[in-house]
């Protein structure tokens, strides 16, 4: 693959086959958007892993991770418009 695609759930670049979910290069979310049977997370199962990635690797508080989660959510494809659903 020769182009770099952004995951529409969290923005992870995803370059290679193994980034994407289930290694299926058509997807387009990331293989840490999605469930074990290959479909994509949920908004409230992404926001609170990426919450807790948040908090882990920028140091903040889980209440205050999960606020900035929720605001870099709602720039994303899979996510604008209503920030409980996922895109239709």
């Amino acid at each position: 693959m020769e182009t770099t695609q952004k995951c529409i759930a969290c923005g992870m670049p995803m370059v290679a086959a193994r980034d994407f979910a289930g290694a299926d290069d058509s997807k387009d979310y990331c293989k840490h958007c999605a469930k074990p049977d290959g479909s994509m997370q949920s908004y409230a199962e992404k926001l609170d892993a990426m919450a807790v990635f948040i908090a882990k690797n920028e140091a903040l508080n889980l209440v205050a991770a999960r606020g900035v989660a929720a605001s870099r959510m709602a720039k994303l494809p899979a996510w604008k418009g209503s920030a409980a659903s996922p895109r239709a």
